[in-house]
């Protein structure tokens, strides 16, 4: 049993991070704020100095260079100058670079040719692909040749028009520049691991710092015939906090609704799931004692509770609807392994009860089953109260008004 770090704002919560690149640094700022992390690399990012084919582009491109270069991320633009290096053309690069109008989405590729001694024309407020198209729509691109810097695949998860294609619709001789290349990571293990903790909403929270990462997660689901199962617990139980809004996007297009900071910045996401897991996490008062279900395990009156994974499943399927009766036969089929034997759940009940360390806040209702037992005050009170430091909701059983996130 551990008793709560009121300052760790994520303590006893448990987060899955999908993050490849700064994935450690992400890790840390969490589980400094309390957290437990479920960490499975979602995308994998091709060596840009063994990419032939960005090689080959990027040859054709000091060979004929465009009026026009957009550049849309900053990783992939510092990639293919570094890249440029080990080929040993990176100063023909530059300088091609330099005699053309570059365009960047946002501020990290703006400070990424910046840092390469180049400087932009022009930047979208919005940070968004759809306005940089948009801005040279509106300027004409008739039979301008355009470099536009990519960034991962294209899948259908990633709902973003087809930027060159729009371009050479509009008359533009467009050069694509593969930058930034992503494929799924070789071992698969920790991202179907991720998955199955998602359905079985073993997490809080899971975590995109990149559309690639949705897209790619989101293929695995599909490929392993699990992809009903994630999206139905991201739309209720699992919180999906993005980077940002086009992060969001391929959730946002599945019906999920999504949580992001105001700004698209890592330590951002770290404050904002710190601030939005402790304000939506369901609170219970069952036989005088204040309970939390978590996606790993169960906070009784301010202490984390442990539990194995039967009672564990068995206390998600009672605090569902708190207070309501679940029969046996129901917690059955909730139990790890399933069977036939109902004997099973008074086991687990029994261990749940101890594990808890509250055995009359599970009641057995003769001949129906098991629930909650909720205080009295609270069957009777329909408001939302607070408890502890204020940030969190106690629900009774005519609350709350939508089902609770975190149970």
């Amino acid at each position: 049993m551990t008793t709560i770090d009121t300052g760790a704002g994520l303590a006893g919560f448990t987060v899955g991070v999908t993050a490849a690149r700064r994935a450690d640094e992400f890790a840390t700022l969490l589980t400094r704020r309390g957290a437990g992390i479920v960490a499975a690399p979602a995308i994998r990012i091709i060596p840009l100095a063994d990419d032939t084919e960005l090689e080959r582009v990027t040859r054709e491109i000091v060979a004929d260079p465009p009026r026009i270069v957009v550049a849309t991320t900053g990783i992939g633009f510092r990639g293919w100058m570094e890249a440029a290096e080990e080929w040993g053309i990176a100063e023909d690069l530059r300088l091609t670079l330099s005699s053309t109008r570059m365009l960047v989405r946002g501020p990290k590729a703006k400070g990424a040719i910046r840092a390469a001694g180049l400087r932009e024309e022009w930047s979208p407020a919005s940070e968004s692909s759809a306005e940089v198209l948009d801005h040279l729509l509106a300027e004409g691109v008739a039979d301008v040749r355009i470099a536009v810097q990519l960034h991962g695949a294209t899948t259908e998860w990633e709902p973003v028009p087809d930027f060159c294609e729009v371009l050479r619709c509009a008359g533009a001789d467009v050069v694509a520049v593969p930058v930034y290349r992503w494929v799924p990571p070789d071992d698969q293990g920790p991202i179907n691991h991720l998955i199955e903790a998602i359905i079985t909403s073993s997490l809080d929270c899971v975590t995109f710092t990149s559309a690639p990462a949705v897209a790619s997660m989101l293929m695995r689901a599909k490929e392993t015939g699990l992809l009903e199962g994630v999206l139905h617990a991201l739309r209720g139980q699992v919180l999906a906090a993005c980077v940002g809004p086009i992060t969001a996007a391929p959730l946002e297009e599945l019906g999920v609704v999504t949580s992001m900071p105001g700004r698209a910045r890592l330590g951002a996401l770290v404050r904002h799931v710190a601030e939005e897991l402790p304000r939506c996490a369901n609170w219970i008062h069952a036989a005088g004692h204040t309970i939390s279900v978590r996606g790993a395990c169960v906070v009784v009156d301010g202490s984390v509770r442990q539990l194995a994974p039967a009672p564990m499943a068995l206390m998600r399927s009672l605090a569902r609807q708190p207070g309501r009766v679940v029969s046996r036969e129901d917690l059955l089929a909730e139990l790890p392994g399933g069977g036939e034997d109902t004997h099973a759940v008074e086991t687990a009940i029994a261990r749940l009860r101890a594990g808890l360390g509250t055995p009359k806040a599970i009641q057995t209702v003769v001949k129906r089953g098991y629930r909650l037992a909720l205080d009295t005050a609270d069957c009777a009170d329909d408001s939302r109260r607070t408890v502890g430091d204020g940030r969190a909701p106690v629900v009774g059983i005519a609350t709350p008004a939508r089902a609770p996130r975190f149970v």
